[in-house]
């Protein structure tokens, strides 16, 4: 599954990044607006788009002045699946979070990294996640291959694993290592779900 655009699974089209835009948006917005926070598709291919899913009613489409505004229709009986699909990101990161709080011997620390993080992957691109375990308490096998088959399960990725002691992160850190920098710039928490490390 491509992290950065999960509705992709199942809404391969334009539709689905037309529809993810007016999902966050939260206000009317231009076709123009919506093909930039888009970031693929032309403005006639958005336009096209756009006029179908009026048509369908899961849109609304108002005149100002010389502009078009549209805006998602929530009351739309197919509205709740559109927040299912737009919601598939952060209900990943719930679940990883859910998932290691369950673990024999909680990590100190757990970061989803890498692609995943900054939302620049595809999908054949890895879910990264770095484990920081206290010294005296790895994570057991059993744990560790949950994770990974979980990942596979929800996501169809594979799960790249980074796991090291409290001790070597700490070294790490003071090393200056290139995979520290990218944490700090681009990791997501998971014990918060949603915030930078950095």
């Amino acid at each position: 599954m491509d992290v950065s655009a999960p509705y992709e699974t199942v809404v391969p089209s334009l539709d689905g990044a037309v529809l993810e835009v007016l999902a966050r948006a939260g206000k009317p917005i231009t076709g123009r607006q919506v093909q930039r926070l888009a970031r693929r598709g032309s403005i006639p291919g958005v336009a096209t788009v756009l006029d179908r899913l009026t048509e369908t009613g899961i849109i609304t489409a108002e005149r100002a002045g010389s502009s078009i505004l549209y805006e998602a229709n929530r009351e739309h009986l197919a509205w709740p699946a559109v927040e299912v699909l737009v919601g598939i990101r952060s209900s990943l990161l719930q679940r990883l979070g859910d998932l290691l709080g369950t673990w024999e011997q909680p990590p100190k620390q757990t970061t989803l990294f890498g692609s995943a993080a900054r939302g620049d992957g595809d999908a054949a691109s890895d879910i990264d996640i770095l484990i920081v375990h206290r010294d005296d308490s790895a994570p057991t096998d059993p744990d560790i291959e949950a994770l990974r088959s979980s990942v596979a399960r929800w996501t169809g990725n594979h799960a790249q694993l980074v796991v090291v002691s409290e001790s070597a992160w700490t070294r790490m850190t003071k090393d200056g290592d290139p995979l520290v920098d990218s944490i700090r710039r681009d990791g997501l928490d998971l014990m918060n779900k949603t915030e930078r490390v950095g």
